[in-house]
């Protein structure tokens, strides 16, 4: 048995092996030049990186300490002492560290042709929802991208710019605001419908901002779901009967649209040819990281680390309040709605390994 190794057939089973190691190197080198030209986003605070500073609205960051993290400490307008998911996930493609609002007056396309952030603080999938702190609803948003469009064709020359807009990822972040923002706190919709009926009215937006997304050359996507709401500082502050632990209802209403979120994201994939979607869901891994904060490094999930922590943010998170803690890195939250850079980096980790991977 062991003479038919030798000779010629040992020979040929080198080749073999070199030729199959040569191959995986080309498969791998096709990979990594697979790998998406440029991200392109849209939402809300979560993936804001500064266009409200643009617009007039409370809904802004764009001053100490928000940004005391961020390179050279400057308050960018991120609604974080630091970077947000997408900056991490864009790094993790091998793009630029950090993604830049498509408003700001110091960017151009030549600084958008990789990453953009269309996003704005405040806003929802319902218009209602933007109207509430006057800002950018999602439906202009996609008018901005439509306008950068045109801006890369000019840039990077029609059939170029036609590859970007069909390898990009698109990465969508919104629908908190639509629940505590608006339904939960303003008079019209709730009275209007009831939660699970707002909850489809939402999901209908959903469905036909991506179908227009994909009639504009989007074939990446990735929808992403809520997160643990009712854990949220701000809600566990007024949980006051509940001895200031999670609003189990407002999860549960998590729970409930983002498994509304994942049909719709099946239902697309088979309708739309060519389209690759994914759910981007947050909910899991930020529960878990709030609930044993420690196996993360954290000592403290139940409040955020701007001024008191428990309502805080935006204008009312200032760099003069006594109470802002030192070390964000040992806190979950930065201000009573958003989480540290460090709970940021841990969910695009989270992200880029278990949802996003197809796409690297």
């Amino acid at each position: 048995m062991l003479k038919q190794y030798k000779g010629t057939n040992m020979i040929s089973l080198q080749y073999k092996i070199c030729y199959m190691f040569l191959f995986s190197v080309l498969i791998s080198s096709k990979i990594v030049g697979a790998k998406v030209p440029a991200i392109i986003v849209f939402g809300d605070s979560t993936v804001d990186a500064g266009n409200n500073n643009q617009i007039p609205t409370i809904a802004r960051s764009n001053f100490q300490p928000y940004g005391r993290d961020f390179a050279g400490g400057k308050p960018t307008g991120r609604f974080s002492n630091g970077r947000i998911p997408t900056d991490f996930i864009s790094e993790g493609f091998g793009l630029k560290s950090a993604i830049p609002a498509y408003l700001d007056p110091s960017c151009n396309i030549s600084d958008f042709a990789t990453g953009v952030t269309f996003a704005s603080a405040g806003t929802g999938y319902d218009n209602a929802t933007s109207s509430v702190l006057s800002v950018i609803p999602l439906w202009k948003e996609l008018e901005y991208y439509k306008e950068y469009q045109k801006k890369l064709k000019a840039y990077q020359g029609e059939e170029k710019a036609k590859e970007t807009i069909g390898e990009a990822l698109y990465m969508i972040s919104i629908g908190t605001n639509d629940f505590l923002e608006n339904y939960y706190t303003m008079p019209g919709r709730s009275s209007r419908y009831n939660i699970q009926q707002y909850q489809d009215f939402l999901i209908g937006i959903a469905g036909n901002f991506i179908r227009q997304l994909y009639a504009l050359g989007a074939r990446k996507i990735s929808l992403g779901g809520l997160p643990p709401m009712g854990c949220l500082p701000l809600e566990r502050t007024t949980n006051l009967f509940g001895q200031n632990n999670c609003v189990e209802r407002y999860n549960a209403v998590s729970l409930e649209f983002n498994g509304k979120l994942d049909k719709l994201i099946s239902t697309l994939n088979k309708e739309l040819p060519q389209l690759k979607m994914v759910f981007s869901n947050p909910y899991n891994p930020l529960l878990s990281i709030i609930k044993q904060p420690s196996s993360y490094g954290f000592e403290v999930s139940s409040v955020a680390c701007c001024a008191t922590g428990m309502f805080e943010m935006g204008y009312a998170c200032n760099r003069n309040d006594m109470f802002t803690c030192t070390d964000a890195n040992k806190y979950v939250f930065w201000d009573s709605f958003h989480p540290t850079e460090k709970t940021s980096h841990i969910i695009a980790d989270f992200l880029l390994k278990n949802v996003l991977t197809q796409f690297l």
